[in-house]
């Protein structure tokens, strides 16, 4: 019997929609589905798989209300915020558009008289893309757009809390032109994902939890696959005492709680210098007094629901339960918001140390603990303090001092007065318990393909 896969609104906690999941038999179908035309895709010109590329950016543009619609109800982001990061995945389509070519194009390495030496890149072949519900144009198009284009075929699974959303990009893609067979979606939960990564593919690409990230290197390392794991974080940013402390407040603050804190690199610990620490605290308090929790759905929301729903707001009632316990103080929020739905009250804890599940564990959610510092050597010390590896943030007024202290992290995107960005051109990569491989720009193309050497004599 069929498992269902339940839409749930999360602002409501209202049943949307019941999709019907994927079992082993159908993943395996899909994954031999896409088998079949593999390679036919590679040798499919690129000219040809820009273009459907190019169109599926101009669909994207033309739905845009529509699609950050299914996205804010079906994940609770407000809608505002659904619309910029459909508008952030156009510009990096036109990013992997005007650099696949330059990127892929074969290589001489050496040539003479009695031979010549050239590097051509191949694609991976069939690529499952386990994508996540948080960011699912950003993290899903980071994967499939560059996969797509450099030849391969993708076999995708959305979120089961993104599924919908999931369904209408797979309807745009093959809109735009892409063959139904070298981009097939599977529906589903874990169990489903599970099933896909244990299929015969060629490379897995996964967005979500380090624990899951863990479970997936085991299960493909007897395979030898291509893998990439885009993980958790708890990324800190340090406040210095040379800063404009209303600016860096208002910045840090949305740092932190934009999208509702469901951010892979959204600032989860934050450090300030204590020359600046009373005015600093004061102004970012404000800011996030000032941030409205609502219907996602309203323009004006910048707080919406969890999309986790239950699991996730035990996780923060956990965390704020032990730190209170253990000595922090409450300075707003801490609590469900009382209101149908799975919304939690934006949280600000003080007086907490890395004893504290706040400042260690991955929060995922709209709270954050702040610590005062002495001086650098310490917050450069309680920064490195933790197993995650994505980013790190210092704002200073000055760029030397910022940068030694971001030269000294293991961390795969440095931030000087500036937080929780991602941008096309610059790799994007986890160290440590944060994952391992690359998206986004050149390097991000190349991952979708393998390398052969061609070592080539006349006679």
């Amino acid at each position: 019997m069929a498992s269902i896969v339940p839409v749930v609104d999360p602002s409501t906690g209202e049943l949307v929609r019941e999709l019907v999941s994927d079992g082993k038999e159908e993943v395996s179908s899909k994954v031999a589905r896409a088998r079949a035309v593999a390679r036919e895709r590679a040798d499919s010109s690129l000219d040809e798989r820009r273009e459907t590329l190019r169109r599926f950016g101009e669909i994207l543009a033309s739905r845009t209300d529509e699609l950050a619609t299914t996205t804010s109800r079906e994940t609770g982001k407000p809608v505002t915020q659904a619309k910029n990061e459909i508008a952030g995945l156009r510009r990096r389509v036109d990013f992997f558009l005007k650099n696949v070519e330059p990127t892929l194009r074969e290589r001489v390495v050496h040539e003479s008289p009695d031979i010549t030496e050239v590097v051509r890149h191949e694609p991976l072949g069939v690529v499952a893309n386990v994508s996540a519900w948080n960011y699912p144009y950003f993290v899903g198009g980071n994967v499939f757009v560059p996969a797509l284009l450099a030849g391969n075929v993708v076999v995708y699974k959305p979120s089961e809390y993104a599924s919908l959303t999931g369904l209408a990009l797979a309807a745009a893609l093959h809109d735009a032109g892409v063959p139904r067979d070298a981009f097939v979606t599977v529906i589903g939960d874990g169990i489903t994902g599970a099933q896909l990564v244990d299929a015969a593919v060629d490379a897995v690409f996964f967005t979500g939890s380090h624990a899951t990230g863990q479970r997936i290197a085991r299960a493909v390392a007897p395979r030898f696959l291509k893998l990439g794991l885009e993980l958790g974080g708890k990324d800190p940013a340090y406040v210095t005492d040379d800063v404009d402390v209303a600016a860096a407040a208002a910045a840090v603050a949305d740092g932190a709680f934009y999208n509702t804190g469901q951010s892979c690199c959204a600032v989860e610990r934050i450090y300030v210098h204590r020359a600046i620490w009373r005015p600093f605290l004061g102004q970012f308090v404000e800011t996030v007094k000032g941030f409205k929790v609502g219907d996602p759905r309203d323009p004006t929301t910048y707080i919406g629901p969890l999309a986790r729903r239950d699991a996730a707001l035990e996780l923060l009632e956990g965390q704020v339960k032990d730190a209170v316990e253990r000595g922090a103080r409450l300075l707003l929020g801490g609590a469900r918001v009382d209101r149908p739905g799975f919304y939690f009250q934006p949280t600000v804890l003080v007086d907490v140390d890395h004893e504290m599940r706040v400042m260690r564990e991955e929060s995922f959610g709209p709270i954050i603990g702040l610590m005062p510092v002495a001086d650098d050597g310490e917050a450069l010390s309680l920064m490195q303090d933790t197993e995650y590896g994505l980013t790190a943030a210092v704002y200073s007024k000055r760029r030397a001092r910022a940068e030694t202290l971001l030269a000294s992290l293991d961390v795969g995107s440095a931030y000087w007065n500036c937080c929780d960005r991602v941008s096309p051109e610059l790799p994007w990569s986890g160290r440590r318990a944060s994952g391992s491989g690359y998206t986004l720009s050149t390097y991000g193309i190349e991952a979708f393909t393998k390398l052969k050497a061609w070592h080539l004599r006349a006679s």
